[in-house]
């Protein structure tokens, strides 16, 4: 099974003098998978990845990647690409410019067709010859992905490659994560943005104080998260209502979007406690329109850190 793994880590520390940045960290990363990273600011993301692309090296612990171990000297993995803190360029170049000058870095070929693929693949053709000083920080992220796919990786590895991106943008960087991962490129992306992670990811991996306090497929988040308010809608709302309140496990919850829409309740449980309400909501003949959380999951699980962070300090 391990040889299906692009990344294993077993116990991994990371000091900076008495800052611990990462405590004992265990992570699994399967080949061509979408991994998300999550936790509060100051969790150890930003270190965790810098492991991955070689700007760092362990304390302690154990790391391997694309099925080779790491060592204790500053090195880029073979295979490995992507970006932490920002990408990288060169503002008084043109995207195409910036391309060409990290692929003769690297001792690639400036002249064939790459630099245009991987500009293309971005949606970035059109302001090939633009110089990235007049960029928005979306575009920046696009070249910054470019640029790591100018090497045809099979680890990626991003820090918030959302930022700055409009919904379109958004769109066509999903796209092409998505296509990257079905052609076996693993991806690993830390971001603030549950609702990227939850429409990309199959697996998170929730750090806290250096520390993993999750790891696994989002609907084993939802099952062993707190209980969570649903949006129900349904065909007989006056119904629903009775049948919610004496469902076990189950309650009305008062507030987010009941005394606005009356056709809407808000209940709150746990996931087998909404199966057995969809249950008798269908066995009642009650047709059910619309049960979705009002926060994700994953949201609520970032929540709950960090308003436990707030309580430590």
């Amino acid at each position: 099974m391990d040889t299906l793994l692009a990344v294993r880590a077993r116990g991994i520390a990371k000091r900076f003098g008495d800052v611990v940045a990462l405590d004992g960290v265990d992570l699994d990363v399967t080949q061509g998978q979408i991994h998300g990273l999550v936790g509060p600011n100051g969790a150890g993301k930003t270190t965790l990845l810098g492991l991955l692309l070689g700007l760092a090296v362990a304390d302690g612990g154990t790391l391997e990647i694309l099925g080779t171990p790491i060592g204790r000297a500053l090195s880029a993995p073979g295979g490995v690409a992507g970006f932490v803190d920002g990408p990288g360029l060169y503002p008084s170049l043109t995207a195409r410019q910036n391309l060409a000058a990290l692929a003769a870095l690297r001792g690639q070929d400036t002249r064939g067709p790459g630099i245009d693929e991987a500009l293309d693949q971005v949606g970035l053709t059109d302001v090939a010859d633009d110089r990235a000083r007049g960029f928005s920080l979306g575009m920046r992220q696009r070249l910054g992905l470019a640029a790591a796919l100018l090497t045809k990786p099979r680890l990626l590895v991003l820090d918030e490659p959302s930022n700055g991106l409009d919904p379109a943008g958004k769109r066509h960087v999903h796209g092409v994560l998505n296509r990257l991962a079905n052609d076996g490129t693993s991806v690993v992306i830390s971001s603030h943005h549950m609702d990227d992670l939850e429409a990309l990811c199959s697996e998170v991996t929730i750090l806290a104080t250096g520390r993993v306090v999750f790891s696994g497929p989002l609907g084993k988040l939802a099952a062993e998260n707190r209980e969570l308010d649903y949006r129900l809608r349904t065909s007989d709302p006056q119904a629903a209502r009775e049948i919610a309140a004496g469902t076990d496990g189950i309650r009305l919850a008062d507030g987010t979007g009941a005394r606005q829409d009356a056709e809407l309740l808000v209940v709150r449980g746990l996931v087998p406690a909404l199966d057995a309400l969809v249950a008798a909501l269908v066995h009642a003949g009650i047709a059910v329109r619309e049960l979705a959380p009002v926060v994700s999951p994953l949201e609520a699980a970032f929540l709950a850190l960090t308003e436990q962070q707030e309580a430590g300090r």
